[in-house]
């Protein structure tokens, strides 16, 4: 799917980005960067929709823990996103990329008006070349309103726009038809159609403390995303060089396809 795709979502999770919760691993964001270049060399236009703000922020605020309050957990997010994205600014510009900060709260992307001016502020920073870098506004969300976590972001996000594919990378291979973890009889799910309601029941609940998610969110992303015709790979992002291989036509990780694509 990501070889012919023009248009790509990449989401990265908090295990990818941050030393377990250490801040940030620079090293990871520096791959990252390399290989987002690299697809851009391949004609792909690229989102990046990143965690790790609130582990970041975590860190540079001296804190033990990840905090409970809201208001402390929306400091923490504050703080972290200058850190976030400072590091992709400066890995990027080493390979001559622009980036640009997108914070979306779920009001922007359900107002008609405002999805309109988002979508089309999306665009020209694709045209431009320019790498736009989306987290969600969790400084002036509100528990009632956020999007919730990153995998919905980022189906929400291939939504606004029209992308193709929505690559999700997580510290799982992909999905499997039980927690591998768990049962030694779990077996690796390599193709399936978004929206099969079996894979939901395959998905198990969150992967750590660090992450909101775990494979259910990544099972009904995948299902967002197709109903703009998008397909989603869930893969490894510990994988070597994971986006290039995918753009070159490598099968990795768990493809979920829309209903409508064809081979």
């Amino acid at each position: 799917m990501l070889k012919d795709a023009k248009r790509v979502v990449v989401k990265v999770g908090s295990a990818l980005v941050t030393n377990d919760g250490r801040g940030l691993d620079v090293a990871a964001i520096e791959r990252w960067a390399t290989q987002i270049a690299a697809l851009q060399k391949m004609g792909k236009e690229v989102i990046l929709v990143s965690s790790g703000a609130i582990a970041e922020g975590v860190l540079r605020l001296g804190w033990h823990s990840r905090p409970d309050q809201v208001y402390q957990l929306q400091a923490a997010a504050a703080v972290g996103q200058m850190g976030l994205v400072q590091a992709y600014e400066t890995h990027f510009r080493d390979h001559g990329i622009g980036t640009a900060q997108v914070l979306l709260t779920h009001q922007n992307l359900t107002d008609r008006e405002q999805y309109l001016n988002a979508r089309m502020t999306i665009r020209e920073l694709l045209r431009l070349g320019i790498v736009p870098v989306v987290n969600e506004n969790d400084t002036v969300v509100t528990n009632e309103i956020k999007v919730g976590d990153n995998d919905t972001l980022g189906a929400l996000v291939t939504n606004l726009v029209e992308a193709d594919v929505l690559v999700i990378l997580t510290d799982q291979r992909g999905l499997y038809t039980a927690d591998p973890r768990k049962n030694p009889e779990a077996e690796f799910v390599a193709t399936a159609r978004a929206g099969d309601p079996a894979l939901e029941k395959m998905a198990g609940g969150a992967a750590s403390s660090l992450s909101k998610g775990g494979m259910i969110t990544k099972i009904l992303a995948a299902k967002r995303a197709a109903r703009s015709g998008a397909g989603t790979i869930i893969a490894s992002g510990r994988e070597e060089d994971v986006l290039v291989r995918l753009a070159n036509g490598e099968h990795i990780g768990t493809h979920l396809e829309p209903v409508s694509y064809t081979h």
